[in-house]
């Protein structure tokens, strides 16, 4: 219940569901029913309302705990809001407080340091990140270092981020096959790309690969000469 494309609220999906708790009700009462003997947890994303006069993430929070529901993921803004602005954590706050069961707070968590103080000014249990990790998944590292023994680890150097670029592909391709490997890479290669030096040309090359092949092979050059400047450097 946290998308806000119009596409999706406008069939009355996603964060359109906010304007409607008895629906809500209704609705996760059955999942949770459906889930039963399964063994399975049934967890709930929302917003924290659907715009600014109409926080009701708390309320959403109480029918959802009551109705079963195992933990919520809370994004710090308004269906109206969309992404932009500064998310908010008063509400995540808020709805901590209102229910016993595990609250994750989401939105524009971008550094271990910005985890950590969400955590703190919160009270979550725990964070969620979405487009902080979109080419850099090793961000959950750095957060996970942080908050389990105090200390951000020294930076990834180049040679293993390109490591995880070669064999986050290879996993797509194997995953997807070859239509869908090769168009689902270009996306996650958009975002890679932004790590080299010259994006704009190397993303234009990523996007022309015809087949997997090609695509991999050119990324394993691109990103083994953005490695070789830091050994020309040195």
């Amino acid at each position: 219940m946290g998308c806000p494309a119009k596409k999706v609220c406008n069939r009355l999906c996603g964060s359109a569901l906010l304007q409607d708790e008895p629906l809500v009700g209704r609705i996760l009462e059955a999942v949770v029913a459906a889930a039963q003997g399964t063994g399975v947890p049934v967890t709930l994303k929302t917003r924290t309302g659907w715009d600014r006069a109409h926080r009701n993430g708390a309320a959403v929070a109480r029918i959802a705990e009551a109705a079963g529901i195992a933990a919520l993921a809370i994004h710090g803004r308004t269906r109206a809001d969309f992404y932009e602005g500064e998310a908010e954590y008063d509400t995540v706050r808020e709805i901590r407080a209102a229910v016993s069961i595990p609250v994750i707070a989401n939105g524009d968590i971008d550094s271990a340091r910005k985890a950590r103080d969400v955590l703190d000014s919160t009270g979550a249990a725990g964070v969620m990140l979405g487009r902080a990790a979109q080419g850099a998944p090793w961000i959950f590292r750095d957060i996970n270092g942080l908050l389990v023994q105090g200390v951000v680890p020294e930076p990834l150097a180049r040679a293993a981020q390109r490591d995880i670029v070669l064999e986050h592909l290879q996993s797509i391709y194997t995953f997807h096959g070859e239509d869908s490997g090769l168009r689902i890479a270009r996306k996650h290669l958009g975002w890679y790309g932004k790590l080299l030096d010259d994006t704009p040309t190397a993303r234009a090359r990523f996007m022309a690969a015809t087949d997997t092949a090609s695509q991999f092979a050119c990324a394993d050059r691109e990103f083994g000469a953005w490695c070789e400047q830091t050994a020309d450097a040195a």
